[in-house]
């Protein structure tokens, strides 16, 4: 480098730093920048990468000032309208570029309405050229939404293609309903085209606002080119083929709110035609597209595509997709089962539709098992076991009466336990226990009534079954492991199945001793022999208090043998019973001679429950002493 080339460089750069210094306090004078001062202390200098070629130009240049930060810009406003760019404008640029814009847009379109308005009312149009005029207009808007999509405002673009489809859906409309243009078939054939194409580019575009514009335009069609006339199998195969396009959507994009309006329009269509409609004649062919719709909304929550793998993070329409949708679409397909047989006066099958759908959510689970479809989230595997669950649960007293339905609940929250211990599901476990609960409840409520002969009668063998039951169920819950924190850990339900079994079996030999003597009091009452009526209920009473205290004994007995605590407390709390009845019911009611034998037998059975556990067999005084 030349002395000439250096000097023309030291040139350039004191013209560059007078420039500098020139900006500076321009921007300092408008407030932008802070005094040249609060700049040096506020930031401190950049570290500066020495190159070659600078040093050579430092070396023969004055040292340059000090470094000073990049102005804060202005403050800028996040455009609306910019359809997802990201950009960010002044509020000035957005005013003129983009409101100035829509609402241009808006009073074309309204001069437009105003003008075809007065040549309509005018009739310088006929009703060809209105209706062709629409369409070219619903047309045009379509084509020129894609010109602002390419320009990054995707959102107004979506709103034009609304605008536009709705504007095409209309002139079918009237070509087909106002001036009878076109027949039904055509205007039916044009729409779907619409729906179908905006389907399309939906898919296309990525656009899940523009599938729900289609699916609206899609559920409207039926509605636009109503006749008032039934026809079931065009509205019901339309709506078909319609779910099947949105399943397809929602199984390609994450676009689960299209499945619950597809829900909802296909609901309200099916009511609708129903409640106008539907005449037992057409039970075939509803039964079939109502078991076409079931089926396609029950798989599609399996196969419908979420914006979050992590169940914990799903969106709002998402979790309406796998939760509330399963739900009502369970529901309603079972009720308009019960409601179509009904009014076919074919009530005995409604608890075998009951068992079928129960049949169907049990695949549905097998299915899940075994990979053919996979469910998308725990919380729908766990749906589907109580769906069919509650469906076995309904079955039964569709079907059954009286002890039959007892004994149907008890058998079902049975084998659900044993499912439970089998498969270490939860919520089997839960299920099965509120089945228990319902048996339970109606053995108790339901009570048939017994025959004279003592024991062998309906009620006493229901009461039966609901002991073999629990005990079964005891037997079960004694083989599971406990869970700390959990209250329907095996370990509680074994304990509560045993307090059961002994429970229902001091409440059914009750039942049988009092219908027994009750009934012969009955008969004596009808003769007027009220003295031997009175011997009667003396006789019960000493029969209860004999029962209560020898079953006491059998149980501690039974509570040594198997050196049980559990069992022994129980027997304890039933003597404490049987001694409160015995001094309060018994000296009052029985005769002398019954009394005697009560006390007696009562001081008896204490005196030898005391004897054994001051032999202490059971090594008690021991264990506490290790426990102290």
């Amino acid at each position: 480098m030349g002395p000439n080339d250096s000097g023309s460089v030291e040139q350039e750069i004191a013209e560059l730093r007078a420039r500098v210094n020139r900006l500076e306090t321009a921007l300092a004078g408008r407030g932008i920048l802070p005094p040249e001062g609060e700049r040096a202390a506020a930031v401190p200098a950049p570290a500066v990468r020495v190159q070659e070629k600078a040093a050579v130009v430092s070396s023969a240049a004055p040292a340059a000032p000090e470094p000073w930060p990049t102005p804060v810009a202005a403050p800028r406003f996040a455009s609306v309208g910019d359809g997802g760019r990201g950009s960010e404008t002044s509020l000035e640029s957005r005013i003129g570029s983009q409101w100035f814009n829509r609402i241009g847009i808006l009073a074309i379109l309204i001069a437009a309405a105003w003008f075809l308005k007065l040549a309509f009312d005018n009739h310088w149009i006929g009703p060809a050229g209105r209706v062709l005029i629409g369409l070219l207009a619903g047309a045009g808007l379509i084509a020129w939404s894609e010109r602002f999509r390419t320009h990054g405002y995707r959102a107004f673009s979506y709103s034009l293609k609304a605008v536009g489809s709705g504007v095409l859906y209309l002139s079918l409309w009237a070509a087909f309903s106002l001036y009878r243009l076109i027949g039904s078939p055509v205007a039916f054939g044009a729409m779907v085209a619409v729906t179908a194409f905006n389907g399309f580019l939906a898919w296309k575009q990525d656009a899940e606002l523009l599938a729900l514009y289609a699916i609206v335009g899609g559920f409207s069609t039926p509605l636009l080119i109503a006749t008032g006339e039934n026809h079931e199998i065009a509205l019901f195969a339309y709506l078909l083929l319609l779910d099947l396009a949105v399943l397809a959507l929602v199984a390609l994009k994450p676009w689960s709110r299209l499945l619950c309006a597809a829900l909802a329009g296909t609901i309200f269509f099916f009511a609708e035609w129903s409640s106008e409609f539907y005449s037992t004649d057409q039970f075939g062919t509803t039964s079939f597209f109502l078991g076409c719709f079931f089926v396609l909304f029950a798989l599609a929550p399996m196969l419908v595509r979420l914006r979050s793998g992590d169940e914990e993070a799903l969106s709002a329409w998402d979790y309406l997709a796998v939760t509330a949708a399963p739900l009502v679409n369970a529901g309603l397909g079972f009720l308009g089962y019960f409601v179509l047989l009904d009014s076919a006066e074919n009530t005995a099958a409604q608890p075998w539709v009951a068992v079928a759908f129960a049949a169907f959510y049990l695949g549905l689970l097998r299915m899940n098992a075994r990979g053919v479809l996979r469910a998308r989230t725990a919380s729908l595997t766990a749906l589907h076991l109580t769906i069919a669950v509650v469906f076995l649960t309904i079955a039964i007293p569709l079907k059954a009466h009286g002890r039959w339905l007892t004994i149907g609940w008890l058998a079902e929250g049975g084998v659900l336990l044993w499912q439970a211990a089998r498969t270490e599901a939860k919520l089997l476990r839960v299920l099965g226990a509120l089945c228990l609960l319902l048996g339970l409840g109606a053995l108790v409520v339901v009570n048939p009534p017994a025959g004279m002969m003592p024991i062998f009668n309906a009620r006493f063998g229901t009461y039966l079954v609901g002991i073999g039951i629990f005990a079964f169920v005891a037997w079960v819950a004694a083989r599971g492991k406990p869970e700390a924190a959990w209250a329907l850990d095996w370990p509680a339900l074994a304990a509560v199945s045993v307090v059961l079994v002994n429970a229902l079996i001091l409440l059914g030999v009750g039942w049988e001793i009092h219908a027994y003597w009750w009934y012969r009091s009955w008969h004596l009452s009808s003769a007027g022999d009220w003295r031997q009526m009175h011997e009667y209920m003396m006789y019960a009473q000493f029969t209860y208090s004999a029962f209560f205290m020898l079953f006491g004994a059998a149980l501690l007995g039974i509570g040594f043998w198997r050196r049980s605590a559990f069992l022994r407390w129980q027997a304890l709390v039933l003597l404490a019973a049987s001694i409160g009845k015995v001094f309060t019911v018994d000296l009052s009611e029985l005769s002398q001679g019954y009394r005697i034998l009560s006390f007696l037998g009562l001081g008896a059975l204490l005196l030898a429950v005391s004897f054994a556990y001051q032999k202490d067999w059971l090594n008690l005084r021991n264990a506490e002493k290790k426990t102290a």
